[in-house]
């Protein structure tokens, strides 16, 4: 599941999920509140942190800075 598209913005989805994670919380629970597989949790999470978007500690997972900016931002109209 590719998080950004082919100009660099950060999907729908991928949005949903780093939403989630803005408080510091398994990915088990990821998924739960976004109701999506947490097979699609885990590998958006990969590439969310490779972006720097997204940070692991003690096995939670949460928005970096540059996360919550992207977030903060409104996504680009297509």
């Amino acid at each position: 599941m590719p998080c950004m598209d082919s100009s660099g913005e950060m999907t729908a989805e991928a949005r949903k999920i780093l939403a989630a994670m803005s408080g510091g919380v398994p990915l088990s629970v990821v998924a739960d509140m976004t109701g999506l597989p947490l097979y699609r949790i885990r590998s958006a999470a990969r590439e969310l942190a490779e972006a720097g978007l997204a940070e692991e500690k003690n096995e939670t997972y949460m928005a970096t800075e540059a996360g919550r900016a992207a977030l903060a931002a409104p996504p680009r109209q297509a």
